[in-house]
């Protein structure tokens, strides 16, 4: 083969995918369509030019074209690596991991179900092996979301519907080729119809060898990323290596899925990176990705389609007919899961409610292309499946292939266009119509303000002022139009959360960006700001809150830690969330309080006063929670918000020190070297601040009661004893710890946390070192008081006879105590108890006054 024309053509390929993407946007088709449009032409193109005697000066190229090395090899372990892995390096796992149920249940059920629909029907229809047509409906089950997922995002479609389809698509594709696999091996042996308990055995090995090979993968690359920190292409250049070594390893090494493992490794780079890699790093190694992954993307598809020509060389009438089972079978096993499983699992609220113009947009949007005719094409290069058997599943798949691509893929946008998904709603469109009133009156102010600054000529600014005017009143007619007065004070109050929402997302970005939240929180901090705005989509006002305080909760990994750390004494996970915890809150709360000036410059002017105030009132209650839970730790860990709070003052500096630097030397006023060297100590300065300061949740009752305030004056004995009568009690956020109206047993001490008491509707806070519960317990009544735990709380319990033993020996103890009834009304009773009149003053021997008055 001619190097020079191999290279021409590669060249030429890169023009062509350059071309391919704003035709694919001027003929509203998706962009794939155009890419097998272009490689049919050129397949077919060649073949013509090497029938014909007219154009053997072109001959040449024909032949490099139809020589080319395309083998299924060359998809499945060069394309396709790329493709998965860059596909789940985008995915938002934490939000996905909400729809686990739904995505995971589609993607397994869907390629199942399409593969037996589409096997039995095959062979009740035309008689082949069961097991060559379990091999077909597992090659055609691979989907291609991404026409349906690009017009979806273009029509506003709702992201957690988005984020299903495209989640089940990419394990769709997984599970599709772990069957061809399995079913694969069965021909190549000859076995055509085989057990289903064989086939199934050898499931979970595909499964777990391959998520085994795949997070040991990831787990190198990340430490080796982190060794190479300094040298950005060094991390990148790994990156790289990650889904070939994985797809391979999993491959050749265990015989394991190859798509599973390289899934695995994505996914663990995922959720591991961005807490161990800097966010500017990132950002630019999802852009190198993005990169990848559309150029593998194109070539694949336009190679894939150079073949069809060839594969379809030996078509037969009787083929169009099987061609035509495998699509209606196709469409009855996914109509089964549109209209079958999905509204079950709606029911179940395992899954969103999809209306029914997205579930015929889904079904007619389920492409076929590049990996399906990758796999058929290993199909009908493997020397051990007979000739007759490559023939069909070459023909089937890439016919099917096709009739989704030139039939499904061209009328797509119209059949959207068909359903309504592409207009605005009522509310949407009298939305935007206020939004655009607004906006025009701000460019007034603003060009008003320019043409008076720059002193152009009169005549001028007062014509285009005029025309100007034109537009404005037109757009404000349309804003107060009777229509849009239909508007609900509720439709306006979720689209504003929807607004506010967005920007606090934006705000977060910001931040990243600034240095201001760490590495190893703005997944989280994102995270929480994406369920924020599904929320306030979903639920409006109560979703929006809901949401919130979900942000706010200890979750179950919080739990787990809290287990290891009181029955197992593994305190470093609890100490890492716990200081994360902080971080987290700190930030956010300076986050929210910003977001009051963004209802007041743009959400007031569009939804009105009414709204704007609802919103306020909504994020000071969201301010005053964040306020709480920050109390609570800093009762709980006194002096270590101070830190954090010193941390974020260093790393604002350091940010504030750079941005002036850059400045002078945009300006001039410093040179390169100069420039060059400051912002080296800056970074040296900033790899300081990364540093957070440890949390200790050491706790042990011996040693914290020799510094428990209460128990000061105790001696080394009398703390001993103490210790051992003490019991502790470790309590989530949010957990009751006693209750009104039920018997008094025990005092308890505030070892480490806060609670919250509750007496008469008095809400009162109490920390490390503090005390509850005597009351009850020395006067012998029910409780009054109502005691709730504001953060993980660990608690030192002394029953009723260990506390009045311990109010004997313990002035300060006795103290606190008289302090703590100041001003009740059973303060005579307590004071009275035989404990207490251990400290009066002894009796005088002799009268000091007339009466017998002492003094």
């Amino acid at each position: 083969m001619d190097l020079v024309l191999l290279t021409t053509f590669t060249a030429l390929l890169f023009l062509l995918i350059a071309a391919a993407e704003p035709v694919a946007d001027r003929l509203a088709l998706p962009f794939s369509v155009i890419l097998a449009l272009l490689g049919m032409l050129i397949g077919g193109g060649a073949i013509f030019l090497l029938s014909t005697d007219y154009t053997n000066v072109l001959n040449p190229v024909a032949e490099t074209i139809l020589a080319l090395p395309i083998r299924s090899n060359v998809f499945l372990y060069v394309f396709l690596p790329t493709l998965i892995f860059q596909a789940t390096l985008e995915m938002n796992v934490r939000r996905m991991l909400d729809d686990w149920v739904p995505i995971l249940t589609l993607a397994v059920v869907a390629v199942v179900v399409a593969t037996l629909t589409i096997g039995y029907s095959l062979a009740w229809v035309s008689g082949l092996p069961l097991m060559v047509c379990l091999l077909v409906g597992a090659i055609v089950s691979t989907t291609d979301p991404s026409a349906v997922v690009s017009i979806f995002r273009s029509i506003s479609a709702p992201r957690r519907l988005a984020r299903i389809v495209e989640g089940e698509s990419l394990l769709n594709d997984a599970a599709a080729i772990a069957l061809f696999g399995l079913f694969m091996g069965f021909v190549m042996l000859g076995v055509p119809n085989p057990r289903l308990s064989d086939a199934l055995a050898q499931v979970p090995q595909l499964i777990l060898g391959g998520a085994l090979v795949g997070w040991l993968i990831a787990r190198i690359a990340l430490i080796l990323m982190t060794l190479f920190q300094r040298f950005e292409m060094a991390q990148i250049s790994v990156s790289v290596a990650v889904p070939y070594l994985a797809y391979i390893g999993a491959e050749r090494l265990l015989g394991a899925s190859g798509v599973i493992a390289v899934v695995a490794a994505a996914l663990t780079l995922n959720l591991m990176g961005p807490g161990r890699l800097a966010p500017a790093f990132w950002v630019n190694l999802r852009e190198v990705w993005r990169l990848l992954a559309h150029w593998a993307g194109a070539l694949i598809f336009i190679l894939a389609a150079l073949l069809i020509p060839r594969l379809l060389g030996d078509l037969r009438a009787g083929d169009l007919a099987l061609v035509g089972v495998v699509v209606v079978a196709a469409f009855a096993a996914r109509a089964m899961i549109l209209w079958g499983l999905l509204p079950l699992l709606g029911a179940l609220r395992l899954s969103p409610r999809i209306e029914r113009p997205y579930r015929v947009a889904i079904m007619w949007g389920g492409l076929r292309g590049a990996v399906t005719l990758a796999l058929a094409l290993a199909v009908t290069e493997s020397l051990r499946v007979p000739v007759e058997t490559k023939r069909l599943v070459g023909i089937l798949a890439t016919g099917y292939a096709l009739f989704t691509l030139l039939v499904q893929g061209t009328t797509l946008r119209w059949v959207i266009s068909l359903l309504g998904l592409d207009r605005l709603s009522p509310l949407d469109r009298a939305l935007s119509n206020q939004v655009v009133a607004v906006a025009l009156q701000t460019v007034r102010e603003e060009v008003a303000t320019t043409t008076e600054k720059y002193d152009l000529p009169r005549e001028t600014v007062r014509s285009e002022a005029k025309r100007f005017a034109g537009r404005l009143d037109q757009a404000v007619e349309r804003a107060e139009a009777e229509h849009n007065a239909e508007i609900l004070d509720r439709d306006r109050i979720t689209l504003g959360l929807i607004a506010l929402a967005g920007h606090e997302r934006e705000a977060i970005l910001q931040r990243v960006r600034e240095r201001a939240i760490s590495a190893r929180l703005s997944e989280q901090a994102l995270f929480d700001a994406d369920r924020v705005i599904e929320g306030a989509r979903q639920g409006g006002r109560t979703g929006y809150q809901r949401a919130a305080r979900g942000s706010l909760s200890y979750g179950p990994a919080f739990r787990l830690a809290a287990f290891l750390r009181n029955r197992l004494g593994i305190s470093g996970p609890l100490a890492r969330m716990t200081a994360d915890r902080f971080e987290m809150l700190l930030a956010k709360r300076l986050i929210l309080r910003d977001l009051h000036g963004f209802i007041d410059r743009r959400i007031r002017r569009i939804h009105g006063r009414r709204v704007a105030e609802l919103l306020h009132e909504l994020l000071n209650r969201r301010i005053e929670a964040v306020d709480t839970a920050l109390d609570g730790l800093r009762l709980q860990y006194p002096g270590y918000a101070e830190e954090l709070e010193r941390r974020f003052i260093r790393r604002t500096a350091l940010r504030l020190e750079e941005r002036e630097y850059n400045a002078m030397r945009e300006d001039g006023l410093i040179g390169a070297e100069v420039h060059t060297e400051l912002i080296a100590d800056i970074l040296r300065r900033r790899a300081q601040t990364e540093t957070r300061p440890p949390l200790d949740l050491a706790l042990r009752k011996d040693e914290l009661a020799r510094v428990f305030p209460l128990f000061s004056d105790l001696d080394d004995g009398e703390l001993r004893r103490l210790s051992r009568q003490l019991r502790t009690r470790y309590v989530n956020a949010g957990q009751i710890i006693t209750r009104k109206d039920t018997p008094a047993r025990s005092v308890f001490f505030v070892a480490s946390g806060a609670v919250e008491q509750e007496v008469a509707g008095q809400i009162t806070r109490l920390g490390r070192g503090e005390m509850f519960g005597q009351m009850g317990v020395l006067t012998g009544r029910i409780r009054r008081a109502e005691v709730r735990a504001i953060t993980p709380s660990t608690l030192l319990m002394l029953d009723e006879t260990g506390f009045r033993r311990l109010l004997k020996r313990s002035p300060a103890l006795r103290r606190a105590v008289r302090d703590s009834v100041v001003g009740k009304a059973s303060a005579g009773e307590v004071l009275r108890l035989p404990e207490f009149r251990l400290d009066d003053p002894p009796a005088p021997s002799e009268p000091l006054g007339e009466a017998g008055v002492t003094r």
